[in-house]
């Protein structure tokens, strides 16, 4: 074992103690940032407007502050990045993180001088937890890469910085870590993904790489660049050390046998969960499901059971307050400036103490158009169930209803990319509706009341889904395809593609 690995295992052994017992003491670190975060809130303008003087506790809070999206906090923000101090936190946010909106368009979400060690600490946090537990640390020795968006910045008229999360993190990288770390900052600063990723398989072609990150549909085109300019069977052939694979955004599940063949090998993972708006959450154990939820990091969680996301006025939970099993849509309070702030997406606990988390889907991500309300979680595992039994690797797929077909009843229409068709389409199709009538009930009556027929599958060629990302300009980074649709307007480019 190497110095560097050995003064590594030592820092990580101590950190993976601390985390542990912050875990423990998730309910009581939540009471003390709730009360942190009015404190200090108080004195701005978002604090004055909504009286925070007078919050004495969270149900005061959840009377004094509505749930809001980013339309609602817009107003702000606008004051925000316009230069107006202390409009939603103390100052001037360091940056804004640019990201795509479903509905607002572009939006800027402020990272402050507070928030930013939840994004740096969290990633490191997760690698440190990874090695405390299972003592391997030979990841430290190679090279690192991480698929992500540029880390070049821009300027709002106010003087402050904006871009891509991923490229405002890759800015604050530990110097210890620089020199093991690729692609170059030039290719990183590359806009362009397919050139992008050609140029980092290039340069990375001839490395020893031991650990990769990125998102799992982009990581897989950046495995088959790989591929095809070497001549190689599989990763593992190019680089015979690479030992551990960290992603986060999709579930991976229905990419899992597919990232098998392609590496040559079964590598552990470490699954993330971050967002422009906060590192939620990561898998801080090889051992147990469900990722640890960030209860010490300068977050305020509550959560809205999802059936009443949609009333005016929901329950809203806090830590303590929840169970297991039950969907919740996520909501957020905290030193970004971000008051019961609604993320979009939708989780479920697998564990209370300490408090473990599945993502099941987002809230306004769903296929509903006959009152099933099918979720993410829902056709990902219907997916990996038929993808397993076939064995058959996929790419991407999308969920999408047909509410006006030419001949017979209405259907779910799934778009899927894969290396091939199988050879008993229609066990595939069964395979996949079994499970969805499986884990949903309203689905599984209105297949049995003649209401709907079961699923429909269209398979698409190799690149389908790169093509419609490229042509709505969203191919590569952060993006990715949404796996529901409450309606066609991406099941109708995909057909045409």
């Amino acid at each position: 074992m190497s110095l560097k690995s050995t003064i590594g295992q030592w820092y990580a052994n101590w950190q993976g103690r601390k985390i542990r017992n912050d875990a423990g003491l998730a309910i009581g670190h939540q009471e003390k940032i709730f009360n942190e975060l009015i404190a200090k809130g108080s004195a701005t303008s978002f604090g004055r407007d909504h009286h925070f003087n007078e919050i004495k506790n969270q149900s005061d809070y959840a009377d004094a502050v509505t749930i809001r999206d980013y339309e609602a906090m817009l107003p702000y923000i606008e004051r925000w990045k316009n230069g107006e101090q202390n409009v939603l936190w103390s100052g001037l946010p360091m940056y804004f993180c640019k990201t795509s909106g479903t509905t607002a368009g572009t939006k800027y979400i402020p990272l402050t001088r507070d928030s930013l060690p939840n994004h740096i600490g969290t990633a490191r946090n997760a690698l440190l937890a990874y090695m405390a537990e299972t003592k391997r640390n030979d990841f430290v020795n190679g090279k690192m890469i991480f698929l992500q968006g540029s880390p070049k910045l821009d300027k709002l008229p106010s003087g402050i910085p904006f871009g891509r999360l991923s490229g405002i993190v890759a800015n604050h990288v530990p110097n210890y870590l620089q020199k093991n770390r690729m692609p170059s900052y030039e290719t990183n600063c590359v806009e362009d993904w397919e050139t992008k990723v050609n140029l980092i398989a290039e340069e990375t072609m001839t490395e020893d790489m031991s650990l990769i990150s990125g998102i799992p549909n982009w990581v897989q085109m950046y495995f088959e660049i790989l591929l095809r300019k070497t001549g190689k069977q599989n990763i593992r052939e190019i680089f015979p050390n690479f030992n551990l694979f960290v992603y986060g955004g999709v579930n991976f599940d229905p990419y899992k046998k597919k990232f098998e063949e392609l590496i040559g090998a079964k590598i552990p993972t470490i699954e993330l969960y971050p967002a422009s708006e906060g590192f939620l959450a990561y898998q801080d154990s090889q051992e147990v499901d469900g990722l640890l939820l960030n209860t010490n990091s300068g977050i305020y969680f509550e959560f809205i059971p999802a059936d009443e996301y949609h009333q005016e006025s929901p329950s809203r939970l806090s830590l303590k307050e929840v169970k297991i099993g039950v969907q919740y849509a996520l909501i957020l309070t905290s030193n970004a400036g971000l008051w019961s702030y609604s993320i979009g997406d939708t989780i479920r606990f697998v564990s209370l103490d300490p408090p473990r988390i599945k993502v099941t889907g987002r809230i306004k991500h769903y296929t509903s158009a006959f009152g099933e309300h099918v979720i993410a979680e829902e056709v990902e595992k219907a997916m990996a169930t038929a993808c397993e039994r076939m064995k058959l690797n996929i790419s991407e797929f999308h969920v999408a209803p047909m509410v006006h077909p030419s001949a017979g009843l209405p259907y779910h229409e799934w778009f899927i990319e894969s290396d091939n068709i199988p050879a008993d389409t229609e066990l595939f199709q069964s395979l996949i509706d079994n499970k969805m009538q499986e884990q949903n009930v309203y689905y599984r009556d209105l297949i049995k009341g003649h209401v709907l027929q079961p699923a429909v599958i269209t398979f698409l060629r190799k690149g389908a889904f790169n093509d419609y990302m490229k042509s709505i300009g969203k191919l590569g980074g952060q993006n990715k395809v949404p796996r529901l649709a409450n309606d066609r307007k991406i099941a109708d480019v995909l057909g045409k593609i």
